[in-house]
């Protein structure tokens, strides 16, 4: 049975020593050099998110202990700073990226008292997406998605889907729920837009009984060092929580 490990990060990049309310969305660089590192020198194999879609619908086998890096919201500091370790390690990787805003700055920040950081703009979603990174979609302005009314939930999933293939000219097949905010409406529109997966934060491995739609992954923070990621990947391997999942009949 596959089990796969799909990593969580936001930004990378170079961070004052205590960030506590960033926490969850920093990684310092040093440490993610350290971390890509360790995953070839524990033995690990990193994957594409489509061969791990590919895998749990039992069409693809992979290479021994399978791991995917994703990146939420698309910083400008995913290109600056996290591709060229990627691609020194030829590892592969998706970025969801916040559709209407591309070029700005994370404005969803500010009321919890964070200071807003630099977007990829369109044009740098092309140089990631001619590297051979995938490009994901974030909605179109990164909303908590329970709090939202059924149409507009469809709107965000499905306009932002044809926003982002409109900029790269290439199918955008994966979505990520902002803050992990979803319920079934939220789901059942990524199945209705087309979307062939959905990331959450559900801390598991993602397996063959999960929904395609509603895979968990792992979050890496500052705090984490190589070894922290490494224990992250060898327990944790169930969600305290129950994910959603669509009827069989979907």
């Amino acid at each position: 049975m596959s089990r796969i490990h799909i990593l969580m990060y936001h930004r990378v990049g170079h961070f004052p020593q205590r960030m506590p309310s960033h926490r969850a969305q920093i990684c310092h660089l040093p440490r993610f050099k350290a971390q890509m590192a360790m995953l070839r020198y524990c033995g690990y194999s990193v994957v594409s998110l489509d061969d791990a879609a590919a895998a749990l619908r039992g069409k693809k086998t992979l290479p021994p202990k399978p791991v995917v890096l994703t990146f939420d919201d698309a910083y400008v500091d995913f290109l600056e700073q996290a591709a060229p370790v990627l691609q020194a390690h030829g590892y592969p990787a998706t970025v969801y990226a916040v559709a209407g805003l591309l070029g700005k700055t994370s404005e969803w920040v500010t009321p919890e008292g964070l200071v807003p950081a630099p977007l990829m703009s369109a044009a740098q979603l092309r140089e990631i997406h001619a590297m051979g990174f995938t490009v994901g979609s974030h909605t179109v302005s990164h909303p908590r998605l329970v709090q939202m009314d059924t149409p507009r939930i469809a709107e965000e999933l499905t306009a932002s889907k044809r926003m982002l293939e409109d900029v790269l000219g290439a199918p955008v097949d994966h979505f990520c729920y902002p803050y992990g905010s979803h319920d079934m409406r939220a789901v059942e529109a990524a199945a209705a837009a087309g979307y062939v997966t959905g990331t959450t934060c559900q801390r598991a491995v993602a397996t063959p009984a999960d929904d395609l739609l509603t895979l968990p992954r792992k979050a890496v923070s500052q705090g984490n060092t190589a070894f922290g990621v490494l224990w992250k990947l060898l327990t944790k391997n169930t969600s305290k929580q129950a994910a959603l999942r669509r009827p069989v009949h979907a």
